[in-house]
Parts: C-alpha cells; structure tokens; sequence
C-alpha cells in the first residue's frame, strides 16, 4: 500500500466517512475511489487537490512527502 492510499485511507476512517460518501463528494464512482485506497489506481491532480480540500490536508501530507497537515 502507497503511503497516498494509507493516509487517504486514515484521514477517510477518522472523519467517519465511507467509500460512497467520498466518492460522491468527488463526483467519481465509488470504484475509482477504492481504486485509490488500495493502490491500484491514481487520483487526477483536480481530483487530489479536491480529496486534500474534503479533509483539510495539504496535497503534500496526502502524497506522503511531509508528516504535517
């Protein structure tokens, strides 16, 4: 697992969201957004920027490359 699909996957459970209601938020199917999670498929820069805004994240922290929001 990516450090992008961990950290997606973290901020997604501490926020008490699900897959769906992500997913929706994104105007994306919930399969894309799974895809996102497990590492099998990667997010368009719009949409990243769009996840980082949903948990008030830096794209930054989201991608892994700084441990601070």
């Amino acid at each position: 697992m990516s450090r992008f699909s961990q950290r997606l996957k973290e901020l997604r459970l501490e926020h008490s969201m699900t897959q769906q209601e992500i997913a929706s938020l994104l105007n994306i199917r919930q399969q894309s957004y799974i895809r996102y999670e497990y590492g099998t498929g990667e997010p368009s820069l719009n949409t990243l920027m769009s996840i980082a805004k949903i948990f008030e994240v830096s794209t930054v922290y989201l991608l892994g490359l700084t441990d601070e929001y």
